[in-house]
């Protein structure tokens, strides 16, 4: 395989690619749950004073 055919092949770039948005994805969902922790963990805790 000559040098610039090993440039030239993306079959790796796809995977790393899909891997940076997962965890960008990741990033996201962990900044969104710890901002909405404290109010999810209050409408739990009223739920379940409600429900018994």
């Amino acid at each position: 395989m000559s040098f610039f055919r090993l440039l030239a092949d993306e079959h790796g770039a796809t995977a790393i690619e899909y891997g940076l948005i997962v965890a960008l994805i990741a990033l996201a969902c962990i900044v969104a749950f710890q901002s909405l922790g404290l109010n999810l963990a209050d409408v739990f805790l009223t739920i379940g004073n409600a429900m018994g």
